[in-house]
């Protein structure tokens, strides 16, 4: 009886340190099934695709190249570029974040044209922030067009699993009718280009990065709860990369393929990327509805007028 009633104890209090486990992290949710975008493009070796844009003593090539650790400390982060540069296309990347605390690190996985147009330059962004609670992390997206870096167009959502514990994949479809921000293939984010953003839609050549940086005086409620370099070095891991679409010749300010029309030999501006299929539609209203917490288009304690794309929704 008594080896019955220890037994039963055990059992309670794995459930409870389940629940609270699950509870620390916010609920826990499946999301619905969607097409495998990402199974229809190849993948690049990170070396292959990239080079090394900063911090070069805290990359850490795996497998041959296939595979990249970057790693944060105290003196340094470091960051790649693709080797390419692109009008449009579909870039995609397997990441896992550091685990421990990691508040203040950030971990982006984007585009941008920075180094070309300084002073109106394009930008869309994948950034996993690591947060002040243990474990957690959030993922933000954002975009700007035209150097608009004045209207920040954040979006902030919860993840539906571990991005410590294995890789998952954080992908952009990037064309002239929408851009598409995927997370294991379902659709977090659309932004269609309409002639209410149409100032400030993405259109000039970008590059892909993949980073790691100390994002302590922005990503946690302007610097309250620091990087805590006690844990460094914090390391993400980058792969199984895909990079995809409209190719900017070298020396050239003509693209390799046409973007003009609904081409069906274009591999990210033809029908079928032009919009998304009802089940992306299904997975963007389940991931808005459940993970969104913060949207740009609902601070009005920061835009006392909202940007007119808000408006058009």
């Amino acid at each position: 009886m008594a080896f019955l009633q220890h037994k039963l104890l055990l059992s309670s209090l794995l459930i409870f340190r389940i629940i609270v486990e699950v509870s620390s992290r916010g609920a826990v949710y499946t999301p619905p099934s969607v097409e495998l975008l990402t199974g229809r493009f190849n993948h690049v070796s990170v070396n292959q695709g990239f080079s090394v844009s900063y911090g070069a003593s805290h990359v850490r090539w795996i497998n041959n190249g296939s595979y990249a650790d970057l790693s944060l400390d105290k003196a340094s982060g470091c960051g790649l570029v693709s080797k390419k540069k692109y009008h449009y296309g579909f870039f995609s990347a397997a990441i896992k974040v550091p685990a421990g605390f990691t508040s203040g690190v950030v971990v982006p996985f984007y585009l941008s044209n920075k180094e070309l147009f300084p002073h109106n330059h394009d930008e869309i962004d994948f950034e996993l922030l690591g947060h002040e609670k243990e474990r957690d992390w959030v993922l933000q997206t954002n975009m700007y067009g035209n150097g608009s870096v004045s209207t920040g167009r954040e979006e902030k959502f919860y993840l539906w699993f571990d991005p410590t514990a294995q890789f998952h994949e954080y992908s952009i479809l990037w064309n002239n009718h929408h851009i598409v921000f995927l997370v294991d293939n379902v659709p977090v984010r659309e932004i269609i280009h309409n002639e209410a953003i149409s100032a400030a839609y993405p259109l000039k050549p970008m590059s892909a990065h993949a980073t790691i940086w100390d994002g302590s005086q922005w990503a946690t409620h302007g610097g309250k709860y620091p990087v805590n370099y006690r844990y460094a070095p914090f390391v993400a891991s980058f792969g199984e990369m895909e990079l995809e679409g409209c190719i900017l010749q070298q020396n050239s300010s003509t693209p390799s393929c046409s973007r003009s029309g609904l081409s069906s030999l274009d591999p990210v501006e033809g029908e079928e990327f032009a919009k998304l299929s009802q089940q992306q539609i299904t997975g963007l209203e389940w991931a808005r509805g459940k993970l969104m917490f913060y949207s740009y288009c609902k601070d009005t304690s920061r835009y006392k007028v909202l940007p007119p794309e808000c408006n058009a929704k």
